[in-house]
C-alpha cells in the first residue's frame, strides 16, 4: 500500500507540474492584460504596475518565479483586489465552496443510490420506469438550467427558499440540489445496472435460500459489491461538483472560490487564476487517489499491486 501511494504521489507531482506549466502559458497567450480596463492611467503608472507584479520581466523569469511561488504555495497579491493576497482569498472563500460541495455530494450519492436500488428491486415495473425517467432527466438537464428553474418556481413564485445569497443553511439548499441532481442521475444508472448484475450471482441466491429478507440481502450482500462502480464515479463526481459550483455560485451570488475564479478570468487577474487553478488541481488529484484506495477497502479482493508469482 505504501509503495503504491508513493508511486501515485510521484504521478500527482508530475501532473501538477504539467497543469502549472499549461496554466502559465495559456495565461501568457490570452489577449489583453490585467490593467486593460484601466487604460486611462498614464503610461508611467501602468509601467509601475507591471514592474510591481513582474509582468515586465522576460517570460522565462516570470515562469521561474511562478514555479517558485507554486512550490512555496504563495501566489502573491491579487491584481484586482487591492491589498488582498490570493492565499487570503482562497482561505476565506474555499470553506464556503467546500461546505456547498460536501452537501451536493451527500445529496447526489444518497439520491442516486436510493433511486438505483429501488429501480433494481422493482425491475421492469412502474417504479423502475419512474426512477429511470427521473435519472435520465437529471442527466439531461444542465445544472444552470435547473438552478434558474428552481430560483423562479421555488424561490420567486412560491417563496420557499431565498433567491440568492449566503446567510445560513437555507441558502445552500437550492444550489446544492442544482449541482447534485445531474450527478444523482449518473449514480442511479450505475447503481441500478450493478444491482441487477449482482442479483443473479450465486452468493445472492444462497442468501435467499437461507431465508434472508429482501432488504437484508440488499444491505448485507448486494449493495456492497454494487457500490464499486459508484466509488469509481467519485473521482469524476468531485470534479463535477467543483466545476459545477463555478457557475452555480455565480447564479446564486455565493461568495465561494468558484465565484472568485470566474470573476478573476473576466478581470484577467493572473495571480488569482493561477492560484485557484493549482489549488483545485491538488484537491482533485488527491480525490482520485483516495477513490483508488477505497477500492481495496470496499472489496478486499482488489489488489493495488500484482500478486507475486
Amino acid at each position: 500500500m505504501l509503495k503504491y501511494i508513493f508511486k501515485r504521489l510521484v504521478y500527482i507531482l508530475i501532473a501538477l507540474y504539467i497543469i502549472v506549466t499549461a496554466t502559465f502559458f495559456l495565461m501568457k497567450l490570452a489577449p489583453g492584460s490585467p490593467f486593460a480596463s484601466e487604460r486611462a492611467f498614464p503610461p508611467q503608472i501602468e509601467e509601475q504596475l507591471n514592474a510591481k507584479y513582474g509582468l515586465d520581466n522576460p517570460w522565462y523569469i516570470q515562469y521561474k518565479d511562478y514555479l517558485i511561488d507554486t512550490i512555496s504555495f504563495d501566489f502573491g497579491e491579487s491584481m484586482k483586489y487591492k491589498g488582498r493576497s490570493t492565499n487570503d482569498i482562497i482561505s476565506e472563500s474555499f470553506p464556503i465552496s467546500l461546505s456547498l460541495g460536501i452537501e451536493a455530494m451527500i445529496l447526489s450519492i444518497g439520491m442516486g443510490i436510493l433511486l438505483g436500488v429501488i429501480a433494481a428491486l422493482y425491475h421492469n415495473r412502474a417504479i423502475d420506469y419512474i426512477s429511470s425517467t427521473i435519472a435520465v432527466l437529471g442527466i439531461s438537464v444542465p445544472s444552470f438550467i435547473l438552478a434558474g428553474l428552481m430560483q423562479y418556481f421555488l424561490a420567486f413564485k412560491l417563496g420557499l427558499f431565498p433567491v440568492s445569497g449566503w446567510k445560513g443553511f437555507i441558502y445552500s439548499i437550492l444550489p446544492a440540489f442544482a449541482i447534485a441532481i445531474t450527478h444523482a442521475g449518473f449514480i442511479a444508472k450505475l447503481t441500478r445496472a450493478s444491482m441487477l448484475e449482482q442479483k443473479n450471482s450465486d452468493y445472492v441466491k444462497m442468501a435467499r435460500a437461507k431465508g434472508l429478507g429482501k432488504w437484508t440481502v440488499v444491505f448485507r450482500h448486494t449493495l456492497r459489491n454494487a457500490l464499486l462502480p459508484v466509488v469509481t464515479y467519485l473521482g469524476p463526481l468531485s470534479a463535477g461538483v467543483v466545476t459545477g459550483s463555478f457557475i452555480i455560485e455565480q447564479i446564486f451570488a455565493i461568495p465561494g472560490l468558484g465565484k472568485h475564479f470566474v470573476t478573476s478570468i473576466t478581470n484577467r487577474d493572473y495571480t488569482v487564476i493561477m492560484g485557484t487553478t493549482v489549488f483545485y488541481s491538488i484537491i482533485l488529484l488527491f480525490a482520485v487517489l483516495i477513490v483508488d484506495i477505497l477500492y481495496s477497502v470496499i472489496d478486499p479482493r482488489i489488489k493495488l499491486k500484482g500478486a507475486k508469482k
